[in-house]
């Protein structure tokens, strides 16, 4: 594939900006530091990436040392930038924080502070950048680093979203490259509740993806709990499908039409003399319709307050610091 990006590349190398959201890492910031800056200063060596290029941690409202330890790491490294926002908004919402500090930059690439994804691919990234891609997508190639639990979890994650129509490429969290010309697309998208991963395919540039095997996490503790993912699928699913609604349609229609056959058996057994009271039954029927109608409610009612939220058009975070 020939490359699509300006030829003043091949004089000028593009600035790469590597955002890092961050929520309570003070265990793993110095070592997440280690191990990028080197990356980073090999590419500038090479001449991959221009002598610009930084890191960017995104504090994320922490309420550990991780700002102070951010502060220091800024003033005494090059390559180093901080934001803090004035409080913790979620992961998701720092991402686009990080990622809209980076708007003069030619390449973004995003990454989480635990380590847990190979750093070594970032090269291959910016390699997949030079020959044309304005997306790359970091993909894990297997799971043998996850428990059985969270493996099943994480499968039946990826074919929910599928039926429910969400585009997203599995196996790909928040590890991926993006282009000047992407990072502005993906910002034009001004909802709210965000769910990045959903919305990058939405975006249809050229993109690719590199693959990787993720690492234990060996610094400090896992930020997504199972009650976390679970916020996080229904944010994807809400944000970005109606499928739920039309389900809740389908619902009612079953529902209606066997309780019309119910009424008609009722009257067919009543016209014969054959009658059968059942307290029991009834009960049954009422508690199941019952249910029935709360789950919908509460599909309906999720929805509701999203555009409730939504109608507002409040400010997604507020910057309470920034470095250099």
């Amino acid at each position: 594939m020939t490359s699509n990006h300006n030829q003043k590349e091949a004089s000028s190398p593009p600035e790469l900006s590597i955002v890092v959201p961050c929520y309570n890492e003070e265990e793993a910031l110095n070592a997440c530091t280690n191990e990028l800056l080197p990356i980073l200063h090999s590419m500038i060596e090479s001449g991959k990436i221009s002598d610009k290029s930084k890191i960017v941690y995104v504090d994320d409202g922490s309420k550990d040392k991780t700002w102070s330890i951010i502060e220091e790491t800024a003033e005494s490294v090059p390559h180093v930038d901080g934001i803090k926002l004035s409080c913790n908004k979620g992961h998701q919402i720092a991402m686009v924080a990080g990622l809209s500090s980076c708007i003069d930059s030619d390449i973004t690439v995003s990454i989480d502070a635990d380590l847990q994804d190979d750093t070594s691919v970032i090269e291959k990234m910016v390699d997949k950048y030079h020959q044309g891609f304005d997306v790359v997508y970091g993909v894990r190639n297997e799971r043998k680093t996850d428990t059985f639990f969270k493996r099943v979890t994480a499968q039946s994650f990826y074919k929910l979203m599928s039926m429910m129509g969400v585009k997203q490429v599995e196996n790909h969290a928040d590890f991926r490259l993006l282009s000047k010309k992407a990072l502005n697309a993906l910002l034009q998208y001004k909802e709210n509740n965000v769910y990045i991963r959903g919305l990058i395919p939405l975006i249809g540039f050229p993109s690719d993806k590199v693959f990787y095997a993720r690492k234990e996490r060996t610094q400090g503790e896992s930020k997504y709990p199972l009650r976390k993912m679970i916020s996080l699928a229904i944010e994807g699913v809400t944000s970005l499908s109606v499928t739920p609604l039309r389900m809740v349609t389908v619902v009612g229609l079953v529902i209606s039409s066997l309780s019309f056959i119910m009424i008609l058996i009722a009257l067919i057994q009543h016209l014969l003399g054959d009658t059968v009271e059942g307290w029991t039954s009834m009960i049954f029927v009422i508690l199941f319709i019952g249910g029935i109608q709360m789950l919908c409610i509460g599909v309906l009612g999720e929805y509701i307050g999203k555009i409730y939220l939504e109608t507002k058009a409040r400010p997604k975070f507020f910057i309470e610091k920034k470095l250099k």
